[in-house]
């Protein structure tokens, strides 16, 4: 099993930046594919970025060239980075891992991008 835990939501104005974490109960080294959604009450949950191992980062193109995906394998932990930031950015983001064919869910964190 994996558990996650996010953190680093929080309100910034339209153009700042957040960075999201995601630690993982386990090394990251061994879950083969993690990554980020987001979620606005009353719509689908919409893909972000995925990290498959030995693989490319894959983002969505809506916010392609303004957030990146990274990981800190000594701690465990997935990061979000977003920059220039929309208000339509606005969600409850999740990571996510897919590990031996089950998925698992952090537990989310809001961001909200608001003047």
């Amino acid at each position: 099993q994996v558990q996650l835990v996010e953190s680093g939501g929080g309100l910034v104005q339209p153009g700042g930046s957040l960075r999201l974490s995601c630690t993982a109960s386990r090394s990251i080294f061994s879950i083969n594919v993690m990554g980020w959604y987001r979620q606005v009450p009353g719509k689908q949950r919409e893909w972000v970025a995925t990290l498959i191992s030995r693989s490319p980062t894959n983002i969505a193109d809506s916010v392609k060239g303004r957030f990146t995906i990274s990981t800190d394998n000594a701690k465990n932990t997935m990061y979000l980075q977003m920059s220039s930031l929309k208000p339509e950015d606005t969600a409850v983001y999740y990571c996510y891992a897919t590990h031996l064919g089950a998925n698992y869910w952090g537990q989310g964190t809001q961001v909200t991008v608001s003047s």
